[in-house]
């Protein structure tokens, strides 16, 4: 079978740039990485209570700020879907709290009732949604930063987004399954694994969503059909994040290998 020129390309690229390089970053364990939507920014996310901020300069990273208040372990960030300058954490002292790095601090901090593990930003930018160890979901106003809805599910929630049209929320669960809500309202369950369905990532351009499960495969999904495409079963461990290129040309997973 033919390789196409970008495959080839992006091959060579990556056997040119083998090398990886270390950004000390934080004093323990760090949680969660992610890219600001104009690509110059990275934060990430730790179990010393802090997030930081990185910027990208040509090919390294420059830290730019430190980002302290959490009273506990920041478990996931992510960043406004079209401004570059917000994100928000979820941390384990039942708060979210949402950043601005022009200015360096802490503009809202919006009380939640458990101990929160993932959260998504909606991509209208108008919503947060915050899930917790007790598999409750609470959706924030981005403005107000009051809370609108709550909803508490029977089964463990692992990863929760919105589709890139806004109109369905996404969740996996430790069924193996990923449930579809529209409106708060349930619309389908789908048997995604045999096992626990960990982690969830759109493409960006809407045409496919991938999941990642403790059967250490990674499930490639049509958004319009909701049928599965393909399955890659490279992994040997339970996939814990997925990552799609900036043209959703390329995948990437992680696993719990090393």
């Amino acid at each position: 079978m033919a390789v196409s020129p970008y495959v080839q390309a992006m091959q060579e690229l990556f056997r040119a740039n083998t090398r990886s390089r270390e950004f000390p970053a934080h004093g323990a364990k760090v949680h969660s990485v992610a890219w600001s939507c104009c690509g110059r920014r990275l934060a990430s996310g730790s179990f010393d209570k802090t997030a930081s901020v990185f910027l990208l300069e040509k090919d390294r990273l420059v830290k730019e700020n430190n980002y302290r208040g959490h009273g506990d372990s920041v478990d996931q960030l992510c960043w406004h879907p079209s401004n570059p300058d917000l994100f928000v954490t979820a941390s384990g002292d039942k708060t979210i709290r949402i950043w601005d790095v022009r200015t360096t601090k802490c503009i809202a901090t919006v009380n939640t009732k458990g101990e929160n593990i993932n959260i998504c930003w909606s991509p209208d930018g108008q919503t947060i949604a915050v899930g917790n160890k007790d598999d409750v979901v609470t959706f924030i106003d981005a403005k107000t930063h009051r809370s609108k809805a709550e909803e508490q599910f029977k089964f463990e929630v692992n990863e929760i987004s919105w589709n890139n049209d806004n109109n369905m929320f996404f969740l996996t669960n430790g069924n193996g399954c990923i449930n579809i809500l529209r409106q708060l309202k349930p619309i389908q369950s789908i048997n995604a694994h045999p096992s626990n369905c960990i982690c969830i990532k759109f493409d960006p351009m809407g045409k496919y969503f991938a999941t990642g499960s403790a059967d250490a495969l990674v499930s490639l999904w049509d958004v319009d059909e909701l049928v599965c495409v393909r399955c890659f079963s490279r992994l040997d461990w339970p996939v814990r994040t997925l990552s799609f290129s900036h043209d959703g040309k390329m995948l990437a997973s992680a696993s719990e290998d090393h």
